[in-house]
């Protein structure tokens, strides 16, 4: 599923337009994308939390050269799936496991 699917898919389910639907998808990742990106964890119960993650900045050598340098630290947004989100992701059948440390 894409962007325009899910905004297709909302507009369905709660009966509204699409144009509204679409402000109502737009304004919550951008709600998300601005809470994560200011270093807070956002919760949807049943669904997941985004949260941001990182390594610091460390000191590494480079390996031509053998040089000491600098590896500048990096945040990046995670994305945990809830219990429920998890569970019905797992009983369901109909999709193949993408996993190739499970396909042994």
């Amino acid at each position: 599923m894409n962007k325009s699917k899910l905004i297709d898919e909302v507009a369905l389910r709660s009966g509204c337009s699409k144009k509204h639907a679409s402000d109502v998808v737009n304004n919550t990742l951008a709600a998300i994308v601005d809470a994560v990106s200011a270093g807070e964890r956002v919760t949807l119960v049943g669904f997941g939390t985004f949260k941001p993650e990182g390594d610091p900045q460390r000191h590494g050598r480079n390996p031509k050269t053998g040089e000491i340098m600098t590896i500048p630290g990096i945040v990046v947004p995670v994305f945990m799936a809830g219990k429920a989100f998890k569970e019905k992701v797992q009983d369901s059948q109909s999709l193949p496991i993408a996993r190739r440390d499970l396909q042994r």
